[in-house]
């Protein structure tokens, strides 16, 4: 039993009761023999046996409490995984090292995504850990372009490195090919021996072909030992298997010990050639999907105009902006960092970011996302978010994480993956040793299925053991387990960078599964629906007829009757005051100033104008002034029924008028509840408003008065999620604020707004980068085109090898006929899912689309 004691950096800790909390939790954890925890230092020590717990448990206990265990997350590029045992072997040797939580690989992407505890393992440990396993890890730079371009450049050396390859084996297999021609179009027409030389035509393809065994096949051999000392076998082994038979035999027949027996050193080179051309295509293919991310990042701008204290300007590169500094940003120039304006009026181009085309106004007090496009106006920016806390580094941050998080559907591809390559080599020994057994009765079964297969006339024509021992390699060849692997994380890679070009950003492939199998779209109404602010709707004026007073005139149309409840409402910081005072300076009116404001909360407002006294709230506050209220009471009730927020205007005594505001429904709103319902979602709505005032907003978009909860409080809204879910339906939650949250983790799948709050992104599993509730729409799409996209990829990953292995196996395929399949299985898959790109969710997603 292995006793250790780590330390751990806690957070959240505040007093000496938190501490022990956190001590009392761990030390309730079987295998933990103590815990000392203190808060002052937010950290611990905890001595436990490994075989009996672990840190993921000791990091759910610490959860559990109220608490965080500190952790971090590091993205690892790997340069040389060739199908998804690899990435399984990396992974697994990840999660063998201490202090690391989690670890994923993704074959398709290139990389490793490993979540540690920074006080038990370092980077540098993690990057042992993925060369000990055999791979090449691309090392981190302090500086984030540095370690994408590391990336970067690693990938593009790879390619070029393939590419070399794939030259050379053509070079030295084509006089191989050209013999090979020339034996089958006219046999005998080769010279036995090359003229003046005394050297056998088989020794000079002995010397074509070895180089290509040694070049080419170098890194196969060398990665099948690795995965055999790794006790799993790859895709490595069966190429090796495959190509060092041919060539191991036609060794054998050259130098006499078989009499008579057939040279196959064409076949070995061929085999790994076109295999090292499927790879190079491959890593092209790989590359190409990543393109969006990357294009994302070469968008940053490189430098900045930042404003100094006394007025001058600077050049600066963007690395050094440091929050707090101002930035000018001059017309056509790209906004250095995420900000806020403070100075000028421009419209900007925010398309890379939310998808939105349009570009958005924006003056002093809006907020600005780094790497738009100003396209007008000279803004003057102050710098809110630097370096990779930047929206743009965030989503492709996220992008990431959701690319190395796999779909549940990949796990029965890495549970057939794992069985894939021994279950092979058995099958081809099986077959190798029944066509040595029974040969002729074979070859008439199988007679003159197929012209292409490994000889005319079936064992006799070669010789039953050279005819067993190439059906054999062909059996070996023909499975390609890179197919499988590919066939789910090359679709995830793709969809979630559709995703993200649209303004949607999925947390992990996981997610993007789940988006579209959800029976129930459940929306928060304000902010979500609706605009979240309130704005002013109507003015209606009730008073009596003017009667020579200077204030009792000024009550007789709208515009004088919003700009004396303009006057008193300037006053106030409520949301309906300042939905008041905006709707009359949007109408030219100047308020003027009102004296002796008085705010009665829940009530409503009164102040002095002009000497007289006005009020302005429910219904009741003007009633108890003594307003006779009863004129308007049927335009109370009307706006009401239209969901709108009613205040009464009192002058004195006097009832004057009217004023209505309401959270206005958002133009798409409509829309997208009618599109969500044809796809045959059932859509709810909750809010904390009025049950009158719900009811007219779900009758305005569309949405059931059945499948409204109006009054429903903040800590109530995750029980309500729950009641829709308790049938087993699976249920989308949207929303946009705090109060949200809860909601959203309750949900099968939580969807946040952009324009929310950091809490409820943080709660939620897709961000929408805009406040447009079709972008649901565009979520599920994707979800759903990209589950379709992985399920095309299985079935062609399945189909082919379910096809091709029993063809193999009977000898209807000569080996190079079977190698070439093998690449060809892959780059399809690869070419498959590359065709995605084009996708656009506008519309839901189809394979032929006429």
């Amino acid at each position: 039993m292995t006793t250790r004691t780590v330390r751990l950096d806690i957070g959240g800790m505040s007093c000496a009761n938190c501490s022990a909390t956190v001590a009392e939790a761990l030390e309730e954890l079987d295998g933990v023999h103590e815990a000392d925890v203190n808060f002052a230092a937010d950290e611990g020590y905890v001595e436990f046996d490994e075989d009996r717990t672990s840190l993921a448990a000791i990091r759910d206990a610490i959860g559990n409490a109220g608490y965080d265990l500190i952790t971090e997350q590091l993205t690892v590029p790997v340069t040389d995984m060739t199908c998804a045992n690899c990435a399984t072997t990396v992974a697994e040797r990840l999660l063998a090292v201490p202090g690391v939580l989690e670890a994923d690989a993704n074959f398709a992407a290139d990389e490793a995504r490993v979540v540690y505890v920074p006080s038990v393992a370092t980077p540098e440990i993690i990057y042992e850990a993925v060369a000990d396993a055999g791979y090449t890890p691309v090392r981190e730079t302090t500086d984030d372009n540095g370690r994408e371009s590391a990336a970067a450049t690693a990938r593009a050396a790879e390619i070029r490195r393939q590419r070399r390859l794939t030259a050379l084996g053509a070079l030295l297999s084509a006089p191989l090919v050209g013999m090979l021609v020339a034996e089958l179009v006219a046999p005998g027409l080769l010279p036995e021996t090359v003229p003046g030389t005394g050297l056998s035509v088989g020794w000079v393809a002995f010397a074509l072909a070895t180089p290509v065994q040694v070049l080419l096949g170098r890194e196969f051999y060398e990665n099948s030992v690795q995965a055999l000392r790794n006790r799993r076998a790859n895709m490595d082994v069966l190429i090796a298997l495959g190509s060092s038979t041919a060539y191991g035999y036609s060794i054998i027949a050259l130098v006499g010990l078989l009499p008579n027996a057939g040279l196959y050193f064409d076949t070995a080179a061929l085999i790994l050639t076109f295999i090292t051309a499927g790879n190079w295509l491959e890593a092209r293919s790989k590359g190409q999907a990543g393109e969006a991310l990357r294009h994302l990042l070469e968008m940053e701008a490189d430098e900045a105009t930042r404003l100094r204290e006394d007025g001058t300007e600077e050049t600066v590169a963007v690395e050094e902006i440091e929050v707090g500094d101002r930035l000018k940003v001059r017309p056509g120039e790209r906004i250095p960092t995420d900000g806020v304006v403070v100075e000028g009026n421009s419209a900007v181009d925010e398309s890379m970011v939310t998808g939105e085309s349009v570009p958005v106004g924006k003056s002093p007090g809006d907020e600005v996302v780094g790497s738009t496009v100003n396209e007008d106006g000279l803004l003057v920016v102050e710098a809110t978010k630097v370096g990779s806390e930047t929206a743009v580094r965030q989503i492709v941050s996220l992008v990431k994480e959701a690319q190395s998080r796999q779909p549940e559907i990949q796990n029965v591809a890495d549970r057939i993956s794992a069985y894939f390559v021994p279950a092979v080599i058995a099958n081809a020994l099986l077959w190798g040793v029944v066509w040595a057994v029974a040969p002729e009765t074979l070859a008439t079964a199988v007679d003159g299925l197929a012209p292409w297969g490994l000889a005319a006339g079936g064992p006799s024509a070669v010789g039953v053991g050279e005819f067993a021992l190439l059906v054999f390699a062909s059996a070996v060849l023909i499975a390609c387990p890179c197919a499988l692997g590919l066939a789910t994380p090359a679709a995830t890679m793709v969809g979630t960078s559709i995703a993200a070009e649209n303004g949607v950003l999925f947390k992990g492939g996981d997610v993007l599964e789940r988006v579209q199998a959800a029976d129930a779209v459940v929306f928060d109404k304000t902010g979500t629906l609706t605009e979240g602010e309130m704005t002013l709707t109507d003015v209606v004026p009730l008073g009596p007829a003017a009667d020579g007073g200077s204030l009792a005139r000024s009550v007789s149309d709208e515009s004088s009757l919003l700009s004396i409840a303009a006057a008193v409402e300037d006053g106030s910081e409520h949301p309906i005051g300042t939905a008041v005072v905006a709707g009359a300076r949007e109408r030219g009116l100047d308020p003027t100033k009102a004296t002796d404001f008085e705010s009665v909360a829940g009530e409503g407002v009164r102040a002095t104008v002009d000497g007289r006294t006005v009020r302005i709230g429910k219904p009741s506050f003007v009633a108890d002034a003594g307003a006779d209220i009863e004129p308007a009471r049927e335009t109370v009730d009307q706006l009401q029924s239209e969901g709108k927020t009613v205040m009464l205007v009192a002058v004195d005594e006097t009832l004057a008028g009217a004023l209505a505001v309401a959270d206005q429904i958002k133009p798409s709103a409509a829309t997208a509840v009618k599109q969500l319902q044809e796809r045959g979602l059932a859509v709810h709505m909750l809010t904390g408003d009025n049950e009158r005032t719900a009811r007219a907003v779900a009758s305005e978009v569309g949405i059931p008065a059945e499948r409204v909860r109006a009054n429903v409080l903040p800590d109530e809204k995750a029980a309500a999620v729950d009641a829709v879910q308790a049938d087993g339906t699976q249920a989308l939650m949207m929303g946009d604020g705090i109060n949200d949250a809860p909601a959203l983790a309750a949900a099968s799948v939580g969807i946040a707004i952009g324009s929310g709050t950091d809490v409820a992104i943080e709660a939620a599993d897709v961000t929408l980068m805009r406040s447009d509730p079709l972008d649901v729409l565009k979520a599920i799409r994707v979800s759903a085109g990209t589950l379709s996209k992985i399920k095309q990829n299985l079935f062609w990953a399945l189909g082919y090898n379910t096809a091709m292995i029993p063809l193999a196996s009977l000898g209807l395929l000569q080996p190079v006929l079977a190698a070439v399949a093998m690449a060809f299985s892959s780059v399809s898959v690869l070419a498959n899912s590359l065709a995605f790109r084009r996708y656009t969710p506008d519309h839901d997603y189809r394979l032929f689309r006429w």
